[in-house]
This record gives structure tokens, sequence and C-alpha cells, in this order.
């Protein structure tokens, strides 16, 4: 799936420009984007263009042709592949690519889908709605829009692109091993509507079907629950390291330190025990859908 973001300016015919701004605050995200947006000025200016030929030739806009160049709009990779063709860059700005990708989402999201990446297991509860990972993009979607402060259809765009990227977790080989908990109302709770929460059930059942997924629904009728301080996250990672976070623990860092790991892995594991079985929960999540 591909979800792009959109921006503001006008190409030729007035169709709005796809791209994202750069996040002042991201620093090796703002410098990336304007070393690439200097190497394109200079092909195009050792190609004899001005910024409005450049702009028509490749189809965009000269006022985002110098944002680019400028270091202020992240370009899009099919920007990159067609200022290549036409500058006779024999692939040498289109090879960057790569580096632009690796900048194009958000620091804290990047960061997160890292640690993602080397993960050789995750234990991953959600108390307030289904956990990213598992989402859909309408129910993703939905959740982005009814932010407050509201974010801004462009900011919608981004988020939502960068929160589908991290759904590669699942086609990794090796998968590591992943475990989910949900509460009982996150998969009642229809966000985004009766048909976008029937998508997601379903979306939950594919996904709990692959050998590498657990998922376990904490029913509201549980008397003892391990989880009343919040979401918690422990990812474990190949080397024997591990980093965990939990909304009602340690300030909500993130947190290495052994002592403070057990103690997530203690709720965790306390969580997993009081919450219905994979079987039972997959079984549940088939009787809402039914229900939906």
């Amino acid at each position: 799936m591909s979800v792009d973001g959109v921006g503001t300016e006008q190409v030729g015919g007035g169709a709005d420009e796809p791209g994202w701004d750069v996040d002042p605050d991201d620093e090796s995200g703002v410098a990336v984007v304007a070393a690439v947006g200097r190497q394109i000025k200079a092909w195009r200016e050792a190609a004899g263009m001005r910024a409005c030929e450049f702009g028509a030739a490749i189809g965009y806009g000269e006022d985002l042709v110098r944002k680019v160049e400028g270091g202020r709009r992240i370009p899009r990779p099919e920007f990159l592949d067609r200022s290549d063709e036409v500058l006779g860059a024999c692939g040498k700005i289109a090879a960057m690519k790569r580096d632009v990708a690796a900048v194009r989402y958000p620091k804290k999201v990047r960061e997160l889908a890292k640690m993602e990446e080397r993960a050789v297991e995750m234990g991953l509860y959600s108390n307030h709605n289904i956990h990213g990972l598992l989402q859909t993009s309408e129910y993703a979607r939905s959740l982005f829009e009814m932010r407050r402060p509201a974010y801004s259809e462009e900011e919608v765009e981004r988020v939502l692109a960068a929160r589908m990227a991290r759904r590669c977790v699942f086609e990794r080989s090796p998968a590591p091993a992943l475990s989910f908990v949900q509460e009982e109302v996150t998969l009642r709770r229809p966000i985004g509507g009766a048909s976008v929460l029937r998508r997601q059930l379903e979306r939950l059942l594919e996904v709990g079907q692959l050998r590498s997924v657990e998922i376990q629904v904490m029913p509201t009728s549980r008397e003892d629950h391990a989880g009343m301080d919040g979401g918690i996250e422990v990812l474990k990672f190949e080397d024997g390291t591990a980093v965990g976070r939990s909304d009602g623990a340690f300030a909500g860092r993130p947190v290495s330190d052994l002592k403070q790991l057990r103690i997530l892995e203690l709720r965790y594991g306390m969580i997993r025990a009081q919450a219905l079985a994979p079987r039972e929960s997959l079984a549940f999540i088939e009787q809402l859908l039914g229900e939906t």
C-alpha cells in the first residue's frame, strides 16, 4: 500500500503537488534534505536550466523546485527519478532516494521503526486503541484525524504513511516473535465507523494466523488486571539487550536498565496470563466481527 503526502503548491494544471516540509527540529533530516537540494541545484545549473524550465521539464512547479533546492521540502522518489532523467545524471540523483527515504518520516517514528527492525521479540499491551502495528490504514487515519489540536491534512498523510511503513515488521525473515494483548474495549469502539471497525477486526484475524504472532484479548470482565497503569512495550534484541516503556512506569520514558525491565516484563507476563489464550482470543474476535 502506498500513502502519499499532499502539499500546497500548484502544478501547471492546478493539482496539488505532493511532499512534506522538513521538520526544522530534525537535525539529521535537515542535513540530508539540504545536501540533496544542493546537488539537484548544481546539476540544474550545470545543465543551463532555470528553475521554471526545470520544473516544467519534470512536471512540477517552480515553487516546489526552489523549496527542494533550498532544503525546505522533502522530494518524493519520482521527483528524484525525473530530475535524474532530465538532467542526465546517470543515476547519481536517483541514488539519493535511499538517503531521502531514511529521513522521510518524523524523527521519533524513525527511531521507533529502527528498534522494531532490530527486535527479535516484542511484547505489546494496548489499552486505548488497537496497537499501531496492527492498524489498518483506515483505522489509523481515523485516529489521526480526531487528534486535538488537529493535524493538518499534510501532517495526517505523513504520520499515516509512517505508521503503515512500520508494518513491514510482519514481512521480516526470520520473523520476530510478536505478542499483542488488546483490551476488549479497543475491539468494540467503532473508531471511524462500523465498516472501518469491521475491516480492522478482519485484519486482526489475518495477522493472528501468522505463526510468529500471538494476539490475546483482555476481557473487560476481569476482576484482576496487572495493566491498570497503562500500555506496555518490551522489545528484545539479538545481542541480549532490551528496551521497554510503559505509560505508568518510570515517567513513561524508555528504559534499558535490567531492574526496570524486570518490572515491565513481570507486569506484561501477568497481563498475558490474565487475558484470554490466543486461540480463545481469535474466536472472540470472530464473534465480535459477526456482531459488527
